[in-house]
């Protein structure tokens, strides 16, 4: 820990500098129709960290290193069935390969038994360091202490570990600020909806933050800002499309007056636009639709007038993560979270946006 408050604002603008500057393109986070990304493939940092610990190398007890002499590993959570998870792997390929870097890949196909003998399989084949995108915010222990007791750091992505100490089960993690996701969900559709309506929620899978978060970020708007839309239903669709069409048909026979729906992923959206389709309704019309993602297929729902607002969560993680794990070995600390800055897109500009959705 850096104990000098000079010392450790130098430290922290060390890190955060060169991350903000290399996204610098991107427009400022905010309203969805503050404009479209400029350019594919960016990741910013949206603030500096918290009051918590910084991580130093120090700390693990392991020499310095050079990352195109280590083995990495990478634990995806969930199966690359969605554009999400797909563009989350293939960033973390596709920038491990301009850098030179040995990238071991795993997926655990959304069990959570198979990414912890996943992650343990990682070690021992000798990964030095670990991403982790993790299935679920708890239930991984077993790896971490399988991953600490060979002084392996573990960075986590999309997603948080509860309960987990940063600095010492698990170097850091790199996120979304979900529970902000779920408020301007809530502002697009206040606007979409005039303030007014009854409103299902598609929720994602439970066990994690991003489900809680994005839950709790939509209702705590509605409740302070518009007291007009009515939460009438929840369910879980699992974060899937055929689950959330399924939901959907469900929740529209029960709830004859649902006039919108916030789903927490697009996948979801996507399958609600269908049931919806299906069941005579026009989507966009009879029933207004927000989603949280940023799909190309769901912006493309946004040109088309079926979804009113899409709030991105950027899967583009390779370039921070690798950002991370440089400075760490080269003696700088690490925030012990570091939050990234997500577009999103309505009708001002989805049309402009398609071309950097993924």
């Amino acid at each position: 820990m850096i104990r000098n408050v000079a010392a450790r604002r130098a430290v922290v603008a060390s890190f955060l500098i060169p991350l903000v500057l290399a996204g610098c393109a991107r427009p400022q986070e905010g309203s969805p129709s503050a404009g479209a990304p400029s350019g594919a493939g960016e990741q910013r940092v949206k603030e500096a960290p918290g009051s918590g610990p910084e991580c130093a190398r120090a700390a693990y007890g392991i020499p310095p290193g050079d990352l195109k002499t280590l083995k990495v590993g990478f634990s995806q959570s969930e199966k690359e069935a969605n554009p999400f998870r797909i563009t989350e792997t293939q960033s973390l390929k596709d920038e491990a390969a301009k850098r030179g870097i040995t990238l071991l890949a795993t997926n655990a196909q959304s069990q959570l038994p198979k990414q912890i003998a996943d992650i343990q399989s990682l070690l021992s084949q000798g990964a030095q360091v670990l991403v982790v995108a993790p299935l679920n915010s708890t239930g991984l222990e077993p790896a971490l202490a399988a991953a600490r007791a060979k002084n392996v750091p573990v960075l986590t992505i999309d997603r948080t570990l509860d309960g987990a100490r940063p600095c010492q089960d698990y170097l850091t993690t790199i996120v979304s600020d979900f529970v902000d996701q779920g408020k301007r969900a809530a502002e697009a559709m206040a606007k979409a909806t005039g303030g007014n309506g009854r409103v299902a929620i598609l929720l994602g899978s439970s066990g994690n933050n991003v489900t809680t978060d994005r839950t709790k970020g939509f209702k705590d708007y509605a409740a302070a800002n518009a007291p007009g839309l009515q939460v009438v239903a929840e369910q879980t669709g699992e974060f899937q499309r055929e689950k959330g069409k399924t939901v959907t048909e469900q929740l529209i026979q029960a709830n004859p007056g649902l006039t919108a729906i916030y789903a927490e992923n697009d996948e979801m959206a996507l399958g609600a636009v269908a049931a919806l389709k299906a069941a005579g309704k026009k989507p966009g019309q009879d029933v207004k639709i927000v989603t949280v993602d940023g799909t190309r297929e769901a912006v493309q729902g946004v040109v088309n007038g079926e979804i009113a607002a899409v709030i991105e969560s950027n899967p583009r993680f390779g370039p921070i993560v690798f950002d991370t794990y440089q400075k760490f070995y080269a003696d700088t600390p690490v925030p012990s979270k570091i939050i990234i800055s997500d577009h999103a897109y309505d009708q001002g500009n989805a049309a402009q946006g398609l071309s950097t959705a993924y």
